[in-house]
Parts: C-alpha cells; structure tokens; sequence
C-alpha cells in the first residue's frame, strides 16, 4: 500500500473527495515510522462509509451517496506485520499483513490521523489471499475447493448429464458424508463444477457450473 500524507478524503483514498489538505514536510522519518509500526497488534477499526457493510439492511455506501453518515461501532482486527519499504514524504509504501475485515484505507487514514496531519491510501496491491499468493493467481479453479470431496463420472452418459448441468444419482460409500458440497468431475477429469445432495429427491444437483 503506498499511504499518502496530508491528504484526507472521504473515501480514505485519493479517488474520493478531498476534505482537507495539510502539509506534511515537516514530520520527520523517525515520527512517521513510529506512527505506522504502532498499529501492528490489536486494533478497533470503524469501518469507512463507502464500504459495502449493511446498516440496518442498507449498505453504507449507498448512505454515503446520498450524503448521509451514519455512526458505525468500531471492529475488532489485527495486524499482523507492517514492513515499512519506504518514506518519501508525504508518500510511505508499506506492505501489510493483516486479519479478515480489515479495511488498509481505514488503516491509512488512521495512521494520517495518528500524525496529526491526516492522510489517505493513494495505491493497493493485493499479493496474498486466503492462504494464495499474488504469484499463484493462475490456478485451476478446483484449487479453491479442494476442501470438498470429489465426485468423478464413470461413463457417458453420465457427462451428459452433467456438461448440461442436469442433477444425477450416484452411488457413494457408506462412510461418506453427503451434507457438504462435492467437486463434480466427468469421466475425463474435466471439472464441472459444486453440487450438493438432496435427501429429499435422493439425487445431486449443482450449486454452481463452472464450464464455459
């Protein structure tokens, strides 16, 4: 992420709309990096109103729009590591690890606020992701289910079924359990996509067909 200091905006990033500018060249190194190592550990983050959270079954950033804002009660999230790459004032790149749910604008905006000069996300690079990383971005897309049990057709007529996302019955061990989500496969190892059982019908049918 590359924060940019003295600048707050109400996005938290630098497509928003700018709320006030503040000059920046007087913070020293030391300051700003004491500033944005002092989050790493536990925080309360209040979720920024252009985001996608629902109060009262309304998304925040529909509110926002509108011109309207609206308490939001800080959340718990944590971060894990910050790796300071470099200052350039008023620019910082730091790369982030950090929990589920945190928002790295909120973070920017929090650390600007921190250092009395306010500050904004100018950039953001996503390199890793529920245990993927930004170098593994081009995998078969069964990877991301290889949780669930597999299911591979034994015949023709089956993939028929199948390549026309038709529901089938298939006989499975008895140790099996049917109530999480199967990888369904055809007879030549083309994945087809996520089904699930039905006990009232007795047969599998798709949650999901993953054929183009």
């Amino acid at each position: 992420a590359t924060l940019l200091l003295g600048m707050e905006t109400d996005t938290q990033d630098t497509t928003g709309t700018v709320l006030s500018e503040t000059d920046a060249s007087g913070l020293t190194e030391e300051a700003v990096r004491e500033a944005v190592l002092c989050f790493v550990g536990d925080y309360d983050q209040i979720p920024p109103m252009y985001s996608a959270l629902k109060v009262n079954g309304r998304k925040l950033c529909d509110l926002a729009r509108q011109g309207v804002e609206v308490e939001r009660k800080p959340r718990p999230v944590k971060i894990y590591d910050i790796t300071i790459r470099s200052i350039r004032l008023p620019e910082v790149v730091m790369t982030v690890s950090c929990s589920k749910g945190t928002y790295i604008r909120t973070l920017c905006h929090d650390i600007g606020e921190k250092l009395a000069v306010g500050g904004c996300m100018k950039k953001l690079l996503r390199t890793r992701a529920a245990g993927f990383r930004m170098e593994e971005a081009v995998l078969p897309v069964e990877t991301v289910f290889s949780g669930y049990k597999e299911i591979r057709s034994g015949d023709a007529s089956m993939d028929r079924l199948l390549r026309n996302g038709n529901p089938f019955r298939f006989q499975m061990d008895g140790e099996d359990s049917l109530e999480d989500p199967f990888r369904v496969y055809d007879s030549t190892g083309l994945f087809i996509g996520i089904y699930r059982f039905s006990e009232e019908k007795r047969m599998f049918y798709p949650v999901k067909i993953f054929l183009s």
